[in-house]
């Protein structure tokens, strides 16, 4: 799937979505080799575990960017849907849950999200250890993106929450989350041509409307996976019990 991605869709991402350019792809008996652009050589040679506002836009905007690239294509040759904790790659850790109510939700919030009208391809892994940071000469944030190995169809707010999940801590998800979620869709309208016939309106509503879905599906991951992360905080608890409202 990832040599999919370098091989045919990366060539569609710009600037706004940087990504590393593939310069090698071969299959041989130990796997897949891949030979990669240098971005640190190509100017994002820095790396963070916690993020300044400039670089949490930064972030915002290459994945505003990613998904208004890909809104309504068909992910061919990538997973059907992207993320490495859908429900249908975890029936272990779904057996594994010690939250009945969470666990017998489970199928309705990964269709809530799976059947929704707006789809695009996610990244799947949109951590922020995935971003590669720079500046440029003015002193703008930039970021590329890098591990493709998960990217594949699904709805975009899922990269969204789960980016927040790993560079906010609970206090900060509590107390930013909705002017960060207002400055990701502010960067989707900006990276949406004027020209497009998506009523970027219903698309806002409708990933709106299902951010505490997108929360409470990682929840479900992590309950039967680590039940004892940190991720599993206060704000996890309350975006869960909304969606499951």
């Amino acid at each position: 799937m990832e040599s999919t991605f370098y091989e045919r869709w990366a060539l569609r991402c710009d600037a706004q979505c940087r990504v590393p350019e593939a310069i090698a792809i071969e299959r041989n008996d130990a796997g897949w080799v891949f030979v990669l652009e240098d971005l640190d050589a190509a100017g994002f040679g820095e790396r963070a575990s916690s993020l300044t506002d400039g670089r949490l836009d930064a972030c915002l905007r290459w994945l505003a960017a990613f998904h208004a690239r890909f809104l309504g294509v068909a992910p061919e040759g990538l997973w059907p849907v992207g993320t490495y904790w859908h429900l249908a790659t975890r029936p272990d850790e779904l057996a594994a849950m010690d939250d009945p109510e969470l666990r017998d939700a489970a199928t309705v919030l990964d269709a809530r999200l799976n059947e929704c009208a707006f789809q695009t391809f996610v990244h799947g892994d949109a951590k922020v250890a995935n971003f590669c940071f720079g500046t440029t000469p003015s002193g703008e944030d930039v970021v590329a993106a890098v591990d493709f190995q998960y990217v594949g169809g699904g709805c975009g707010i899922k990269d969204v929450a789960y980016f927040f999940s790993s560079c906010l801590s609970d206090e900060a998800c509590e107390a930013r989350a909705d002017e960060l979620l207002d400055r990701y869709f502010g960067f989707l309208r900006t990276a949406l041509d004027s020209d497009s016939d998506v009523d970027v309106d219903a698309l806002e509503a409708e990933w709106r409307a299902l951010y505490p879905a997108a929360w409470a599906d990682f929840h479900r991951f992590l309950a039967g996976w680590a039940p004892g992360h940190w991720k599993i905080h206060d704000y996890t608890r309350r975006m869960t019990t909304l969606a499951l409202g």
